[in-house]
């Protein structure tokens, strides 16, 4: 859990990842000789702030972006935005400029958003929710669950996966736009078939609490059937606990695999999430570890 801790702790507002990319950089470099099989590992400014791991002979590739809500000083003391971060007065917001470290609180509504530091701050400077980790014998919390876990999880998976890319990509949370790149590149180097977004989804419903992590049947982008099917077989002979996902609403880097040139199945699988967006994201351990222990059981069969 400290090391989750320390995941949690770094910040990576979308556009701005070259400090969780170095982190987890720093992370590889430290535990690959320590993996199963040692991979090839791709980064540096062809990739932007993405890193990828090729692990022997892959068909499946696995997906986790490294980037976060927030916002950005406009002019004056005006916010705007990144992603859809949930609008709550009074939270609190951290970051750093030329002047050094700011913290402030979030004032205003969604349509006219401001921070109360008593000073300018350099404007384009990248702002994130204050970090409180919170964790009990049944549950984690705390901002940025959305998408630390799925990074998380991705790189458990790093621990015994024998063949496989994991891709940590970027800009997901406001629009995409690493995807195509990244899709080119190991469709040239070692092509895939297959893909899984390592994301968070929402607690809704139909979906809870303790009873395993989701398998995402469609959100607003429709995966193949016949793909997804194969997942649910896997999942329902594994023994592992999940649950089923339909929602109109959402996307992740998925809708950027559909989009493209490639004929690459895709499905999102991850844990459930309350309060979503917020300071106070809320993910039961047991669907964490229905997760990690699906994500390794999946690449072993597909």
């Amino acid at each position: 859990m400290k090391f989750l801790s320390e995941l949690l702790s770094v910040q990576s507002v979308s556009g701005d990842e070259a400090e969780i990319s170095f982190w987890v950089l720093n992370f590889i470099e430290k535990r690959k000789k320590s993996w199963k099989v040692l991979p090839d590992v791709f980064f540096g400014e062809n990739f932007h702030d993405c890193i990828l791991l090729k692990f022997g002979h892959p068909t499946t590739a696995v997906f986790a972006h490294m980037d976060t809500i927030g916002f950005m000083t406009r002019y004056e003391n005006q916010l705007i935005p990144v992603g859809g971060p949930e609008i709550i007065p009074g939270t609190k917001l951290v970051g750093k400029d030329s002047l050094g470290e700011i913290h402030c609180r979030l004032v205003g509504q969604e349509d006219a958003l401001f921070h109360d530091f008593p000073r300018k701050i350099d404007r384009g400077t990248r702002l994130s929710f204050h970090q409180d980790v919170r964790v009990n014998d049944e549950f984690i919390q705390a901002a940025y669950l959305d998408n630390r876990l799925g990074v998380y999880n991705a790189l458990q998976l790093c621990e015994n996966l024998e063949n496989g890319w994991v891709i940590f990509t970027t800009y997901e949370e406001h629009g995409g736009g690493s995807m195509p790149f990244l899709l080119q590149f190991i469709q040239k180097v070692a092509p895939v078939k297959n893909a899984l977004i390592s994301d968070i989804t929402w607690i809704t419903e139909g979906i809870s609490h303790h009873n395993g992590a989701v398998i995402s049947i469609r959100d607003k982008y429709i995966p193949r059937r016949k793909f997804i099917d194969r997942i649910i077989q896997l999942a329902e002979k594994s023994g592992i606990p999940y649950q089923l996902e339909v929602e109109a609403y959402g996307g992740s880097d998925g809708r950027e695999i559909q989009f493209s040139p490639y004929a690459i199945d895709w499905c999102f699988i991850g844990a459930p999430e309350d309060h979503v967006h917020t300071p106070d994201e809320k993910v039961s351990l047991k669907d964490l570890d229905s997760m990690i222990s699906l994500y390794n059981y999946l690449m072993k069969e597909l």
